[in-house]
């Protein structure tokens, strides 16, 4: 089935893709508007529209994408697709719009550049409604127990080889912390400039002095104060 944007294939539940395809659209429309994203012609429509394939099962997700065990979707940025299986457990809530963020996403700063998997997957994190309501105990969890990952650590890690899941989890957290952090405190249109620094090929350094002059130049101001923001001792 398609709709101005996507098109939805689906193998079993005709009422669950149609939900799907609606949620689609609204999530279109509300995370372009929020990252920024100024629509050009013919952006995701006609056959250009975003394709979405949901299987019967994680089993048949698995096979098809070869993703690890934790996994519960994927955004193919090469076929401009989203992959998933028709799970109940929050996928119109959480997994929709964390892949179609990917999406717009680095269709906004593009496939060269430097940009960091932390933000891309901070981004996708942030524009799910409901980890926003959750990151601040979940930061503060993960600071009283000792298990912070430094910023430098963040920017190294390869979420995508890890099978660690407190350590994916950790990640997923902090990125999403990270991005939350940089739109509250220093509002949307900082952080736009910030990813619109990034899409002209700037890398992430020279992006925050561009972005945020005389906020967080560097990023050891930044790790010190997104610390201090969530409860934790660096300043």
């Amino acid at each position: 089935m398609k709709g101005e944007h996507f098109f939805v294939y689906y193998q079993q539940d005709k009422k669950f893709a149609n939900d799907v395809l609606r949620q689609s659209e609204s999530y279109y429309r509300s995370i372009a508007s929020e990252l920024g994203y100024q629509r050009y012609s013919g952006f995701w429509t006609w056959e250009n529209r975003v394709k979405i394939y949901i299987y019967p099962d994680k089993e048949s997700f698995l096979k098809v994408t070869g993703q690890n065990p934790w996994s519960e979707g994927m955004a193919d940025y090469t076929n401009k697709s989203v992959i998933s299986y028709a799970w109940n457990q929050n996928f119109l809530e959480a997994l929709l719009p964390h892949e179609i963020t990917h999406l717009i996403f680095r269709d906004y700063v593009g496939m060269d550049g430097e940009i960091p998997l932390w933000l891309d997957e901070g981004v996708a994190q942030w524009m799910e409604p409901q980890k926003r309501e959750l990151l601040q105990a979940a930061m503060a969890k993960i600071i009283v127990d000792g298990k912070i990952l430094s910023l430098d650590g963040l920017m190294r890690l390869d979420v995508r080889q890890v099978s660690d899941s407190d350590l994916v989890h950790t990640f997923y957290v902090e990125a999403a912390s990270l991005v939350g952090f940089l739109i509250k405190e220093y509002g949307s249109s900082d952080f736009i400039n910030f990813c619109r620094q990034l899409r002209d090929k700037k890398n992430v350094r020279e992006a925050l002095t561009f972005a945020y002059p005389t906020t967080v130049r560097t990023l050891e101001q930044l790790e010190g104060k997104w610390l201090a923001y969530y409860g934790g001792v660096k300043k």
